[in-house]
């Protein structure tokens, strides 16, 4: 028989040989034992975590006239053929190439046909999600009310392609991506049940490259026994897989920190020569740079993750380097590969990259000595132009006369009118931080519409879909949009505040991240809402000027005439007979505070 990829040979047979998804299979076969099968499953989650696996293991066990405790025997005449793919009552369908009204309609057809065999007609549908509308709709009443002998398994990587009205009608799976540490143990069975020679550390490389995907650390497994003949090598598993050693990515590092440009860019050549990808290498840094911010708050969430393989050159560096300094070169890194897709000579990118990561802390010595050069520094008194202070005194005698006598003519009502400017002027004084603060980044226009009609509801779905639309985002978009969070939102846009500012500039001026945000929020709302970026220490500051504007009837735009105008001509016509009074004697901005923030947490008091 000729050669077999390893993930095919040691493809899971029962519940128990699936990797990391104890809890779906303990519950798919708690069903069985007590007979509690529901006519339709959906088996969501990433490639490689063992859906189409599972969706064959149920398949066998609810058919097995010999299953015991759940599990198939896998030695019965239905059993072999349900798993050679040679039984006619189960059938597997690749959506993404039957995903037509005419497949699907089909299926349904004849679905109602008895089996012959097995006890159960499966259907098995893999890549559910690539059906078209017409094909799901097809489908929709079967799944609503299917023959008893029937069962359908759909399963898929994107389930929010799926209509919700198929969901709602099935048992949903979500299996997760299987830990570094489970794809290292089963990979270590494999070799010792095959008699092969493995390097620890070789293994751990492949099972990281795998991010999470047991079939692609079997591919990448297979890659190298065939490369070392039949030795499983570090080095052999650095080469099939460009990982950069860890070694030389301490080495950069701790170059690029001791502003050793020159060392930095011979480790860089070294990289080179050695046949490494240069986009590879970047997506090492950034890795390499990820776990040095999380080592500095959780070191055993890192050991964990790293399989245990933190050495002490790690360690010195996560001592040396700060935060800050770590936020940077993470968005120079980010910069650098999006550039990098583009061009034909990656070499020049990663020597200009090497050089700016050099230079970091130069550029927060320069800027920490301006910043004390500034505080130490006294302004000088300006000039005295002793012809313009008499002249000065002299206006403000005149108009304090003329107040005098218009005051003593209208019987002191102008005194009141007088005052109102000065009034205006400084509460103007105290509103403009308000509106200041970036004008050049933050638009008030684009966030105040949003503020208008902002509800507590809108924002509490937007945070319940914040993470699963942070998990659609590459490594380095998710890292940036980390540190953000949605603090207001209305059904046509969303407010999101960044922890850090120069993390909130960055996004402001990444197109490709709000293609990415817009994309995303389509496929999993259905609809687009606009994001408006701000930084996190401005949105208090923000947001009481919306208050005080809406008080005021203040807004930064230039329709503030005509909207005044507007508001006077409202406010002299009479009141419809059918207005509530309790309605129109709570103040505006108490309706706008409701509205935006959720009655249950307003605290309403009289000046």
């Amino acid at each position: 028989m000729s050669y077999q990829a390893l993930y095919r040979v040691w493809r899971p047979q029962r519940f128990d040989d699936v990797i990391g998804q104890n809890i779906i299979t303990k519950t798919l076969k708690n069903a069985i034992i007590t007979n509690q099968l529901s006519h339709a499953y959906l088996f969501a989650g990433p490639r490689g975590t063992g859906k189409t696996s599972a969706a064959k293991i149920l398949a066998k066990a609810i058919n097995c006239p010999n299953q015991k405790d759940g599990e198939p025997c896998n030695e019965c005449e239905i059993c072999k053929s349900i798993t050679n793919g040679t039984l006619n009552d189960v059938i597997e369908i690749d959506a993404a190439s039957n995903n037509g009204v005419e497949e699907i309609r089909d299926v349904r057809d004849k679905a109602k046909y008895a089996p012959t065999q097995a006890t159960y007609k499966v259907y098995i549908i893999d890549e559910v999600h690539m059906l078209s509308t017409g094909a799901f709709n097809a489908l929709l009443k079967t799944l609503e009310e299917p023959p008893a002998h029937v069962i359908f398994i759909l399963a898929t990587t994107e389930p929010q392609k799926i209509p919700a009205t198929i969901i709602s009608r099935m048992q949903r799976f979500d299996f997760k991506r299987i830990t570094s540490k489970d794809i290292l143990d089963r990979m270590e069975y494999i070799l010792n049940q095959k008699d092969i020679e493995y390097d620890d550390k070789a293994l751990k490389v492949i099972a990281k490259a795998a991010e999470g995907g047991m079939r692609d650390a079997l591919s990448i497994l297979d890659q190298v026994l065939s490369f070392g003949m039949d030795k499983v090598s570090y080095e052999n598993a650095l080469e099939v897989t460009g990982t950069v050693t860890k070694d030389l990515l301490a080495k950069y590092l701790e170059n690029v920190i001791n502003n050793d440009v020159k060392d930095a860019l011979l480790n860089v050549r070294e990289m080179l020569e050695s046949g490494k990808d240069a986009a590879r290498f970047v997506e090492d840094v950034i890795k390499y740079c990820q776990d040095l911010l999380l080592y500095q708050q959780s070191p055993e969430m890192v050991e964990e993750s790293e399989l245990g393989v933190m050495d002490d050159s790690f360690k010195k560096i996560s001592d040396e380097i700060k935060p800050t300094t770590i936020y940077q070169m993470i968005v120079d890194l980010n910069d650098i590969q999006n550039q990098m897709r583009y061009t034909m000579h990656p070499d020049v990118y990663l020597d200009v990259l090497t050089v700016k990561l050099g230079t970091i802390g130069d550029q927060e010595v320069n800027t920490q000595t301006v910043a004390n050069s500034a505080t130490n520094v006294k302004p000088s008194a300006p000039a005295v132009n002793n012809n313009e202070v008499a002249e000065l005194k002299k206006e403000i005698s005149n108009l304090q006369n003329q107040v005098q006598k218009l005051s003593q003519s209208s019987g002191g009502s102008v005194n009141n009118t007088a005052s109102q400017p000065v009034e205006h002027a400084q509460a103007t004084q105290h509103r403009a931080p308000a509106h200041r603060g970036n004008d050049e980044h933050i638009n008030l226009t684009q966030i105040y519409p949003i503020l208008d009609n902002a509800t507590r509801k809108d924002l509490v779905n937007v945070q319940g879909i914040w993470d699963e639309l942070l998990q659609h985002l590459d490594v380095t978009k998710r890292a940036m949009m980390n540190v953000s969070k949605p603090v207001a939102a209305s059904h046509d846009g969303v407010v999101v505040s960044f922890e850090y500012p120069f993390l909130f500039t960055k996004a402001n001026n990444d197109r490709e991240l709000s293609d990415a945000l817009d994309n995303t929020l389509d496929s999993i709302l259905g609809y687009v809402p606009k994001i408006v970026f701000i930084p996190g220490d401005k949105w208090p500051e923000i947001r009481k000027g919306y208050i005080v504007a809406q008080k005021n009837n203040d807004r930064p735009t230039s329709e503030n005439s005509d909207k005044n105008e507007q508001s006077s001509v409202e406010n002299s016509e009479e009141k419809p007979d059918n207005v509530n009074e309790t309605d129109e004697k709570e103040p505006k901005i108490v309706k706008q505070a409701t509205q935006l923030f959720g009655k249950d947490i307003l605290d309403i008091k009289d000046d």
